[in-house]
């Protein structure tokens, strides 16, 4: 078991450089698969998640070179287009490998995706999507998804509802299909045009041709590529958040600020401000006081979900009383008995929608009776040591930050959950001056 010691009260200083998006570098890696030749990844953030996507590589017969923070992947054969429940059940982004097994393979067996229980985020798109394009898809209720195709074959296709993974499902899957393949009502996140840019890169034919449009040109055969992964918004954002909460004196390397827009604008409305150096970087501090805001998480290129846990921590240190309107996920504020525990003052309640079957991204008739979509914050409140658990990726960076301002010694379990997705947190916040001890028992 993994815990941090965090005691509470430091002002954090320093700098810090943003790794590589965790949501780019896992598509990267089954994109490589794709081919066989030779693709380089470079700033690939050091993080579980990718350790198992390269595992995974390796045990249907790949070859991965893992060098700090480059890979490189050759996979010359599959070897079995099968993947290990044990370890693809770790991550929702194992389902990727459908496209990479069907193209070469003509078949694949996927287990049902795991990663972060945030909600229901069933992939009945993905499954709609590879039907359309010539797959056929059985559940024999044993945990996998088997799947065949002599053939995949370009047509149009519209997702129901915005899904990231589901639009990179079909980029992936389409790249080779015989014909064009055009997809509506795609997600329109920075994550998806990387891997749009690698995939062109290898030798794919793929435009963004409308607004929420995809177009895909199948071609024969992919070649090998080397690319560079951009900074992670999420930790960037972490990291602003961190910053103006003890502070405002940590600079962030290497952040990619045009993905950052709706942040900080948001951050400004908080009493915030941002400051850039072509020498630091850029850093995020408040210029008086916190003031409330009213947050509604959207699609891109609105607030992001993944910001919403640590917006709540910025906003107990608000003069007055804030709100955070989750609207992509059903079952997003797992966090909030946990800053319960340590006196924040939070109210779950739902608000008044009008059609929430079209107004949610959700699956409206997946939520309970229980299940709140919204929560109030009261503050300006001081947060108290815990003893606490983080509940997945997002909402474990949520207990740091407030353990970092808190009040005496917190533990936090559930490190297995940050190391998902954040390289190396503790050692990067003890370099800016964080009382944080990481412990292994």
């Amino acid at each position: 078991m993994k815990k941090y010691v965090i005691k509470g009260g430091n002002s954090l200083s320093g700098k810090v450089d943003i790794a590589g998006a965790k949501n780019v570098v896992l598509k990267a890696i089954v994109a490589a698969c794709l081919t066989d030749e030779e693709v380089i990844l470079e700033n690939v953030p050091q993080i579980s998640d990718v350790y198992y996507m390269v595992e995974m590589v390796r045990d249907f017969g790949g070859e991965v070179d893992q060098t700090g923070n480059t890979l490189k992947i050759r996979v010359e054969d599959i070897k079995s287009p099968r993947l290990k429940l044990e370890t693809a059940v770790k991550m929702r982004a194992s389902s990727l490998f459908f496209a990479p097994f069907i193209v070469r393979c003509g078949r694949a067996e996927i287990p049902n995706p795991g990663g972060d229980r945030i909600g229901a985020r069933r992939i009945d798109m993905h499954i709609d999507g590879l039907r359309k394009i010539g797959v056929e898809v059985e559940n024999k209720n044993d945990g996998y998804f088997y799947a065949t195709a002599k053939t995949l074959r370009g047509a149009s296709y519209r997702f129901t509802k915005n899904t990231h993974t589901g639009t990179e499902q079909m980029i992936l899957a389409g790249v080779m299909a015989d014909g064009q393949t055009v997809l509506t009502n795609c997600a329109q996140e920075p994550e998806v045009d990387e891997l749009i840019e690698l995939l062109n890169l290898m030798g794919a034919d793929i435009k963004r041709t409308a607004s929420r449009t995809i177009t895909i040109n199948g071609v024969k055969r992919l070649n090998g590529a080397r690319y560079k992964i951009r900074s992670d918004r999420n930790e960037a954002v972490t990291f602003a958040i961190a910053s103006a909460l003890t502070g405002g004196k940590i600079w962030l390397k290497n952040v990619n600020v045009d993905v950052l827009k709706e942040f900080i604008e948001e951050f400004k409305k908080a009493g915030g401000e941002v400051e850039s150096s072509d020498d630091n970087g850029i850093r995020f501090y408040i210029v008086d006081r916190i003031k409330p805001t009213d947050i509604m998480t959207e699609i891109y290129p609105g607030f992001m979900t993944d910001w919403q846990g640590p917006w709540c921590v910025l906003m107990t240190q608000a003069d007055g009383e804030s709100s955070i309107h989750e609207t992509i996920y059903e079952d997003r504020f797992q966090y909030v008995n946990e800053l319960k525990k340590m006196g924040a003052d939070i109210e779950l309640y739902n608000p008044k929608v009008v059609n929430p079957e079209e107004f949610y991204n959700f699956n409206y008739d997946d939520c309970t009776a229980e299940t709140k979509h919204a929560i109030k914050i009261k503050g300006k409140v001081d947060l108290n040591n815990a003893v606490l658990t983080m509940m997945d990726l997002r909402a474990g960076a949520t207990l740091v930050l407030g353990a970092l301002i808190a009040n005496g010694e917190s533990t936090i379990y559930g490190v297995e959950q940050i190391e998902r997705g954040y390289e190396n947190f503790d050692a990067r916040l003890k370099k800016l001056g964080a009382d944080i001890e990481y412990i292994e028992e």
